[in-house]
């Protein structure tokens, strides 16, 4: 008798057996009381547990996009994984036939769950002893959501493993899905979850990326050869030098299409005919990727990162806020003014002046909200040291680079940078201390050239010049800065009330030398406070001067002047009160009484030339030329250090309050130098002249008599 008969009957065993098996998994599915070895179980509960987190999960990560003032402007993004949801209407018909002709022609006919497709699967695998899927679309979205909604890497692994359980649970997910959307939102979230590669992620990017073109515009021959990647990204690559295997990828979809009645059979083999063109973008990234022509603005952009990592609004923690950052799609634009910014960077020689040790870097604040309208310094905002001289600190080694002409260093402010001594800049913290505890501007005292004093224990400070002694009021003294009536007056009105102002208006102490100092059992022995041998940044200095511009508001500094979620709407914190407020919005509280601010202001006016409403300058003073250059009431202080190792000025109009530096960051030691001690004074007082130009002029309130004494 032949062997034959028998040898085909051995044959269909396994595929009588894959086809009962497939039959078994999918009643398991549908029926949840069958147990398949307990896998029907345990898939069934584990499925119900995560039900109500994948109908409702939020929609997959999503770019952050950095705007300039204008909200079109963009100037870099944040991103894990580039992605830009967009709507299935937004969508050229083309890749919605192409993703159904590439991994699913059923999809429209099956509730979730394709019966065949997993029979014909387990069919497959048992002639080939392969692992062909027979995910639908609906299951491959289940697992993406999945695996985007993750908060642990165990979940992330439950989510990818290759398990007959998670294939199960995927099966009875799917069909619970189908129940509760539509097949319409199942393929505009599917066409937004999947991975294209080249660190594209969803329709958007995959369309930007390879082609430089949006989803709507993608013809027929584009969209297979994107729908022909969600398999294989790498080995399908169209970017790749060898296009053969993207080519055949591409022809397959092409005459899937065909088949299915969404080509027709020239249009397809035209289509095939086609070389695979692509328009190839790579999507701006951080900080470091923003275009030449704004590269100033990458120190306000790294300001934003700075100060987006320290706001409750965005997380528990700075890892979880950063991670919000590149995954929370929002819309984020900057509060810098081009005209401003433009000013400054002129003005500090961004361009032409990057190749000096001593960083000159100014910023402008807005009175009245905090909002940082221009952040410049003559360096190159760049990642790339290579060409950067050794440092000039000695002790810094032989193989450390100096932070010029590239850098990313927040040299401005808002980072982790102590800043830079600010000399006598500080003499307005005690002066406004004073006026605010009810002393008056006419306060008058026959200053020597040298003071000894009894309450810091002897320390005897001296004025720069004999020129400051004599008989001064808060206008005099200020308008020359003469130290010894600066330290007589922080006597008066106590140390430790001038460091709790300044650290209400924003000053924070970063170095262990400058804590120890502001701690409260040693801050009223500190009387070297009033000379500005702290460290601060220009940031600080300038928007705490703005509080003054603003009659005594000090509001935070802020970056933006607008935050929106995903969904186009502000983004908000809960306030202690239990308030929503939106997080952009300026954060401001009176610190001083409005006559006190205003009392400064006059004293203010005579450092720079200017004609105070109510006093006398006594002469002359430190910075004489800025009132002339300015063109308007303007009030400010100049700053400098022991041998003049770095100098300041910080200025302010009404409008605005800058404040710029000139120093070496590397090495504090290395001195500026008074030939150079005029280049804030010049920064500053340009910058407000430039960026003013044009707008009406403003005038400063006048103190009441109560306060001039």
């Amino acid at each position: 008798m032949s062997n034959r008969p028998l040898a085909a009957a051995g044959r269909l065993v396994p595929l009588l057996r894959a086809g009962l098996i497939a039959g078994i998994v999918i009643a398991a599915v549908a029926y949840p009381v069958v147990a398949l070895t307990g896998l029907g179980a345990k898939a069934t509960a584990h499925a119900v547990d995560q039900k109500t987190r994948v109908l409702k999960t939020a929609l997959p990560a999503e770019t952050s996009y950095v705007y300039g003032p204008d909200g079109k402007t963009v100037l870099t993004m944040f991103y894990e994984e580039y992605r830009q949801y967009t709507k299935l209407s937004d969508m050229s018909p083309n890749i919605q036939q192409a993703i159904i002709a590439a991994e699913d022609s059923r999809f429209y006919q099956h509730h979730g769950v394709d019966p065949k497709g997993v029979a014909r699967a387990f069919v497959s695998n048992a002639r080939s002893g392969g692992s062909q899927g027979a995910s639908t679309l609906t299951m491959q979205y289940v697992r993406m959501a999945l695996r985007d909604s993750a908060t642990t890497p165990k979940e992330v692994q439950e989510a990818t493993q290759q398990t007959s359980l998670r294939k199960v649970k995927e099966m009875r997910m799917a069909l619970d899905l189908e129940k509760e959307i539509s097949k319409e939102e199942i393929m505009e979230r599917y066409l937004n979850s999947a991975y294209f590669g080249h660190r594209a992620y969803g329709i958007y990017a995959a369309s930007e990326i390879f082609f430089s073109k949006t989803p709507k515009d993608l013809t027929p021959v584009e969209a297979a050869t994107l729908a022909g990647l969600v398999k294989s990204p790498s080995e399908y690559d169209p970017a790749d030098s060898d296009q053969k295997e993207a080519t055949g990828r591409r022809n397959y979809v092409l005459d899937r299409m065909s088949q299915l009645g969404y080509l027709s059979p020239d249009s397809a083999a035209a289509a095939k005919s086609e070389p695979i063109r692509l328009k190839l973008t790579t999507p701006p990234h951080d900080c470091a990727a923003v275009a030449e022509k704004y590269n100033s603005w990458g120190f306000a952009c790294d300001y934003l990162k700075n100060w987006w990592s320290a706001q409750p609004a965005f997380g528990a923690n700075r890892l979880e806020r950063m991670d919000n950052l590149r995954r929370g799609g929002y819309r984020i634009v900057l509060s810098i003014d081009p005209k401003i910014q433009e000013a400054a960077e002129k003005n500090v020689g961004t361009k032409e002046a990057t190749g000096s040790p001593f960083a000159n870097g100014i910023v402008v604040s807005e009175p009245g909200t905090g909002r940082v309208k221009a952040m410049a310094v003559n360096r190159t905002y760049s990642l790339d040291l290579a060409d950067n001289p050794q440092s000039s600190n000695p002790e810094a080694g032989p193989n450390v680079k100096a932070n010029y002409p590239n850098t990313v260093a927040p040299l401005l402010g808002g980072g982790d940078l102590a800043g830079y001594q600010a000399g006598s800049t500080f003499k307005m913290f005690p002066m406004l201390a004073a006026l605010d505890a009810g002393m008056t501007l006419s306060t008058s005292f026959n200053a020597p050239y040298r003071y000894r004093s009894e309450v810091y224990d002897g320390w005897a400070p001296s004025n720069a010049s004999g020129a400051m002694s004599g008989q001064q009021t808060m206008w005099s003294g200020f308008g020359k800065s003469v130290n010894t009536y600066f330290v007589w007056l922080e006597e008066k009105v106590g140390a430790d009330r001038a460091v709790r102002l300044a650290e209400q208006l924003g000053l924070r102490w970063r170095t262990d030398v400058d804590r120890d100092h502001a701690s409260p059992d040693k801050a009223k022995k500190w009387g070297a406070f009033t000379l500005g041998v702290s460290d601060a940044t220009p940031l600080e200095m300038a928007n705490a001067y703005a509080a003054i511009a603003a009659d005594g508001r000090y509001c935070e500094a802020i970056p933006v002047q607008a935050i929106m979620n995903r969904d186009g709407t502000p983004a908000t914190y809960a306030t202690a009160g239990g308030l929503h407020r939106e997080v952009a919005k300026p954060r401001c509280r009176q610190v001083v009484s409005a006559d006190a601010a205003r009392a400064a202001t006059d004293a203010a006016r005579c450092p720079t030339g200017d004609t105070p409403a109510r006093g006398s300058c006594g002469g002359w003073s430190t910075a004489d030329s800025v009132r002339g250059t300015v063109g308007r009431p303007v009030a400010g202080k100049t700053g400098t250090t022991d041998s003049t190792r770095s100098a300041w000025f910080v200025g302010y109009t009404p409008e605005l309050a800058a404040a710029s530096f000139i120093s070496d960051p590397d090495n504090p030691f290395n001195a500026v130098g008074d030939g150079q001690s005029q280049i804030p004074i010049k920064a500053v007082s340009e910058t407000l002249r430039d960026g003013l130009k044009g707008t009406p002029t403003r005038q400063f309130t006048p103190p009441s008599d109560a306060i001039v004494g």
